[in-house]
């Protein structure tokens, strides 16, 4: 039994922890023994608990789980320090929420799990859990959460896993040794959020299954041995980047990494003597960056992609060294194979998927593959990430008069410590100051716990306030080689001058593991009750100076970054720069303006940067402004609206007057992942927002949009060409081009036609029903404050709507034409087949996650995208809505709510409440619809019970909506209007002004597209 030193604790909010490096070149493959201990020394933290070595082999699982819970307490965050020793592990160990496991001595610890230990042999067997329970959850000491049968894996969001909420957890300077007779092992189950991470740790996986399962967010300075796998995993709990950087795997039996939809960075990382390096899954496609790595003795295919042909696979690679690896990539579908150049050879750029033209036009799937034979392997590179110094050097400030209590000011003792010592250790607190705090060119500042350590300007501090220049709580001078690591940063509320970090140093200094507190990033409820400010009125939203402003020459290395700070205008901004920076893992989120800005900036790379736009925050924020800027590559970028928002915006990204900015792997969506436990088992939920950013990209300066959203490479140039005319004759009816018909409209979508071919569609933010004709124009049919979505009709005419009112979805129907009175709620019943009944369906489905144990352990084999949507369109539903006359019917779909079931945000999702519009079909009758999840349009026979059967594939786009023309001719809106033959061949594109989201035929003729965009409407008449 191991024993620990408790110490007075206090709760404090957030979390996460600072990461030494080990200083070796990125090909140094350590031998069989584990690496050195990068903290040696024992650091001395009031708040945190102590490991005592245990005697000879006891099983240490239960008293290391209960070191965490304590660790945890109350406030769901601590550090457990470990020291050197061996830790046998039988049984999973759950590091809870925000708890940072930290090993320290001469050598590093290390946790064993015996050769032939029960519960490893089949399923899954996982030695430490990143866990997302609450305190009242939790298992008692020593107790294991039961998994689900052998052969299966607990859902992505089972009781014990971590989730989409878990923050700031972490482990630093552990190492792991997998023994013999345990193929079922897993060290690490890794399924967290931002600010989450894994740093300077061996796995010797040995016959284990992997080393770490289900990565998220961010690890540094890892190396795997042996084992089935060296990281095994899927999409991220928030479905966000897994940035790996200065890592090594080596002697993997299967491959090193296995993958799919992780939105994989791996930044100099090594691989040595496996058949294969990058596997991504079968049936998935993935946006894979890959930079400064190198590869040796690969026997089979360093990247194997799957899904070549889906503009969803984005592919990237730069600057790749590789020896003794014939098969540079092989496409999984087609078996075509990309060969080395040579025993030796370097690969410039590699890119795979959807290449965009510079001049906005709609891409094409292609490769780019620039590569040239060496002579031999050039010297290895020094890491991405530069070493702390050594903990020996570490000058505790709780030595030099400085408290971090919380209340007392520390501005003076804070600033002496920095100008009498080099490197300052900060221990758990909040650091209180009133005045900006100088560093010196070499100063070091190191916490463990960027939430428990906190630098803190109180609100209404003189100096920070009114109308006036910047004023930095941390000033980091000109040219330095400073370093800032696991701290946090909080500029207060009510400080309008206010700068949490300006940063001015050099290309050799760093920021690694800071959080940016304020607002959405406080850790406590940001809104008040109807999320449109902070709950204390006197903290302005968009009130103070960015948080992390790159000044004036400023440069260095930036990674796993958290800035949501609400107050601040932007999270990120670099200006006035041409010394180089490297951003790797970004997280940057919940401003109302901007995310992240350049302005006149050169010789950057921003490697897996990530915002998050809320709907109460960020309905007009743009993700990304470049202003005056050159020689910029934005790599796995990832610009994301939450599910909830309900307000348009025109693009992610904006330019003015830049050039040689490189895109490489673009992914602007907004899909949800929610951890959901319901009656059907426990899961990762994704859905789907009809307000992603309408384009990826604006270069202003030229008036060029970028209306793909998923793309594997676009360069901005200086002087694009104007895009050329596409051809629409082919199916338009000569001398009607296209037209707007109607404009000046907040968002416009769920649209349906009558029997005379009249069109009515929903401007759901105004609650409003419109009518169009060609005799009356644009008309209003009903404005009752009830929460029109989508629209169908009756054979009597009768319309259909449905309405996100109520706990769930609501259907009603009125006579157009009728009363504002007339109205009837229709009643959902038991399902039954129709044999003379039309069914209203989705025509744009999303299904990604869902409620599925997608890995079975005894085929090693993944549930595919295309398997998951088949499922939702094959499987009856139990209730349906049947119009008063029995001649159409509604399948109830599964309705998710965010809040309570009284709660009047009317935050809830299903397909049928998802999809931009519906299409009624009759039984037997052959239909297209648009899986949006893996950009895919199929077609399909409707069943009686309303089901779809005979999926087939039928063109690789899929997008908003899809509409049949008289002919036979399928329109897909996608990013523009892309139309095919019956065979599936593409025979026309059509340009529309706005983007184009819902297609519909109707007219009198039935030969009218109506193409309706968020603002307005457009029709054009075909042949």
């Amino acid at each position: 039994m191991l024993d620990f030193a408790v110490q007075p604790e206090t709760t404090v909010s957030g979390s996460h922890m600072n990461k030494a490096v080990l200083a070796v070149a990125i090909l140094c493959f350590c031998s069989s023994a584990f690496a050195s201990s990068l903290i040696t020394t024992r650091l001395e933290d009031p708040k945190a608990i102590y490991l005592v070595a245990p005697p000879g082999s006891a099983d240490s699982s239960a008293t290391l789980q209960s070191a965490i819970d304590k660790a945890s307490g109350t406030g769901r965050e601590g550090i457990v320090f470990v020291p050197a020793a061996r830790y046998t592990i039988t049984h999973t160990v759950y590091l809870w929420p925000g708890v940072r496991l930290i090993g320290y001595g001469a050598t590093r610890p290390v946790f064993v799990l015996p050769p032939n230990t029960p519960g490893f042999q089949k399923g899954m067997g996982v030695m430490v859990m990143f866990a997302g329970l609450t305190p009242h959850e939790r298992p008692r000491a020593g107790e294991r959460i039961a998994f689900p049968p052998p052969g299966t894996v607990p859902p992505n969001n089972d009781v014990a896993d971590a989730n989409p909420n878990t923050f700031y957890s972490a482990m630093s300077n552990i190492d792991f040794e997998i023994g013999e007779g345990n193929p079922a092992a897993v060290a690490v189950r890794f399924h967290v959020a931002q600010h989450s991470f894994l740093a300077h740790m061996d796995f010797h996986i040995g016959s284990g299954l992997a080393a770490v399962y289900q990565a998220g967010n961010e690890a540094e300075d890892l190396h795997f041995y042996a084992g089935r796998n060296g990281i095994l995993t899927e999409n991220t709990s928030p479905a966000w980047q897994f940035t790996l950087i200065d890592s090594t795997f080596d002697g993997q039996r299967e491959a090193a990494i296995r993958e799919h939809e992780v939105g994989l960075t791996l930044i100099r990382d090594s691989f040595r003597n496996v058949p294969k390096a990058i596997d991504i899954d079968e049936g998935y496609p993935d946006q894979l960056w890959v930079k400064d790595s190198r590869f040796e003795n690969i026997s089979g295919p360093v990247v194997t992609i799957s899904l070549e042909n889906s503009p969803l696979t984005e592919i990237g690679f730069e600057n790749a060294t590789l020896s003794n690896a014939p098969t540079f990539a092989k496409l999984r579908e087609s078996g075509k194979t990309i060969a080395g150049k040579g025993p030796a050879y370097q690969v410039q750029s590699f890119n795979y998927g959807l290449i965009v033209p510079g001049e906005g036009q709609m891409g094409s799937i292609r490769m780019q593959y620039d590569a040239a034979p060496l002579a031999s392997l050039p010297a290895a590179a020094p890491p991405a990430i530069r070493p702390l110094p050594p903990s020996s050097e570490w000058v505790n400030v709780h030595t030099l008069g400085v408290k971090g209590d919380g209340t007392s000011d520390d501005t003076s003792a804070l600033q002496q410590a920095i100008n009498g010592h080099r490197v300052l250790y900060f221990p758990g607190g909040h650091y209180i100051v009133r005045d900006t705090i100088t560093l010196k060119p070499d100063s070091v500042l190191i916490g463990l716990h960027p939430t428990l350590t906190q630098i803190d300007l109180m609100d209404e501090t003189p100096g920070f306030q009114g109308v006036g220049a910047p004023k930095a709580v941390l000033l980091v001078p000109s040219g330095g080689e400073n370093i800032v690591s696991g701290i946090g940063v909080f500029a207060g509320g009510i400080n309008p001058r206010a700068v949490a970090v300006l940063w001015k140093a050099g290309e050799n200094s760093l920021m690694d593991d800071v959080r940016f507190l304020g607002g959405h990033g406080s850790g406590s409820n940001p809104y008040n009750n109807n999320h449109t400010a902070d709950p204390d009125l006197h903290k302005r939203w968009d009130g103070q100076y960015p948080s992390l402003w790159v000044a004036d020459g400023g440069g260095g290395t930036f990674a796993n970054i958290w800035t949501p700070n609400t107050f601040a205008q932007a999270g990120f901004v670099v200006s006035n720069t041409k010394t180089p920076g490297h951003v790797y893992e970004l997280s940057n989120e919940h401003h109302v303006r901007n995310e992240i800005k350049f302005d006149h900036v050169e010789n950057w790379d921003i490697n897996a940067p990530q915002t998050e736009e809320e709907a109460g925050e960020s309905p007009e924020a743009l993700s990304l402004e470049i202003a005056y800027c050159h020689n910029l590559t934005i790599a796995n970028y990832h610009g994301y609206r939450v599910t909830r928002s309900r307000a348009p915006f025109p693009a992610a990204v904006r330019i003015y007057q830049s050039s040689d900015i490189h895109f490489r792997n673009v992914h602007v969506n907004a899909e949800s992942g929610y951890g959901i436990c319901d009656q059907n088992g426990c899961g990762t939920f994704l859905r789907l927002s009809k307000f992603p950013y309408e384009n990826a990209i604006e270069d202003v300066t030229h008036h060029v949009e970028v209306r793909e959203r998923e793309f594997a490479v676009l360069d901005i140039v200086g002087d694009p060409k104007r895009p050329a005319d596409t051809e629409a004759s082919v199916v338009l009816a000569r001398g009607t081009p296209l037209k707007k018909l109607e404009d000046g409209f907040y968002s416009i979508l769920g649209a349906a036609v009558d029997s005379t071919g009249k069109l009515y569609f929903v401007d759901h933010h105004n609650q409003r029903i419109y009518g169009w004709s060609e005799k009356e124009g644009l008309t209003i049919e009903r404005d009752n404050p009830i929460d029109p979505v989508n629209l169908a009709f009756d054979k009597s005419g009768n319309l259909l709507v449905l309405s996100s009112a109520g706990p769930g979805s609501t259907v009603y129907t009125l006579k157009p034409g009728s009363s504002a009175e007339e109205l009837t709620v229709l009643t959902p019943q038991a399902a039954k087949p129709h044999a003379n009944a039309a069914v209203i369906l989705p025509v744009n489905w999303w299904n990604n996650g869902e409620f599925k144990d997608q890995l079975n352990l005894d085929t090693m084999r993944f549930t595919t995208l295309a398997e998951m949507f088949a499922a939702d369109a094959t499987t009856p539903i139990a209730r349906e809505y049947v119009s008063r006359d029995g001649s159409v019917f509604l399948p109830a779909r599964r309705v998710f709510q965010q809040g309570t079931a009284n709660d009047t945000s009317g935050w809830r999702f299903s397909d049928n409440l998802d999809t931009y519009g519906f299409l009624v079909a009759e039984p037997g009758q052959r239909v297209y619809v648009s899986s949006e999840s893996e950009g895919i349009t199929y077609s399909a026979t409707v069943k009686p019970d309303g089901t779809l059967s005979d999926l087939k594939p039928f063109a690789q786009r899929g997008g908003e909506s899809v509409a049949v023309d008289p002919h036979g001719n399928v329109y897909v809106a996608n990013g523009q209007i892309f139309v095919y033959a019956p065979d599936g061949k593409q025979i026309a594109q059509i340009d529309v002004p706005e983007r184009p989201l819902q297609l519909v035929f109707g007219g009198a003729d039935h030969r009218t597209l109506f193409i309706l965009a968020h603002h307005a409407l457009f029709a054009a008449q075909v042949r």
